[in-house]
């Protein structure tokens, strides 16, 4: 197998650090969906209001891929309580995210700075990092690999990329 590269997710302090670092609703909307529901930049960026069930608290996203070409899977994401609000002051001016990805790449890139997180830190990163908390809060593989859009359990393994450290806590924790 070719080396992979591994992105390292973001630890707990410099996710406390990141969110602390958010000014105004743009940037919040941004670092809350990112980090909470697992987005690719792509996908956040060409967000719609009529994805948003509100009642149930989720998003529907067509997602790259699927046997019909692009944008033909459907999955479904919940919401934290903070994205939701988030969701619903951003979408009571408007209809739909209206930031291109190079922009939510940057804004994130600047938030990060402000934090002053030295690590590279971009969506994909955030991404990690979701995925990483999933596990961590006991989510199975299988919902996870749902939520990320992957056909293949391997590809979201790439995502699960844990430290030693993480490894034998765990370990000792189930023992």
């Amino acid at each position: 197998m070719p080396y992979q590269y591994k992105r390292e997710p973001l630890s707990s302090a410099d996710v406390n650090k990141l969110l602390n670092a958010c000014k105004g609703l743009t940037e919040k909307l941004i670092i809350y969906t990112l980090l909470d529901t697992g987005l690719r930049v792509s996908e956040l960026s060409t967000l719609k209001k009529d994805q948003i069930q509100w009642q149930e608290k989720r998003i529907i996203i067509f997602g790259k891929g699927g046997p019909y070409g692009k944008k033909t899977k459907r999955r479904v994401i919940p919401m934290s309580e903070r994205v939701n609000i988030a969701m619903q002051s951003w979408f009571a001016l408007q209809d739909e995210i209206e930031l291109t990805d190079r922009a939510i790449q940057y804004m994130v890139k600047r938030i990060a700075n402000r934090a002053g997180i030295i690590k590279k830190v971009t969506p994909h990163v955030l991404r990690h990092t979701f995925a990483i908390n999933c596990i961590q809060k006991s989510i199975s593989t299988r919902a996870l690999q749902m939520f990320l859009g992957h056909d293949r359990l391997a590809t979201t393994e790439i995502y699960l990329n844990m430290s030693p450290e993480d490894a034998i806590r765990e370990y000792r924790e189930k023992f």
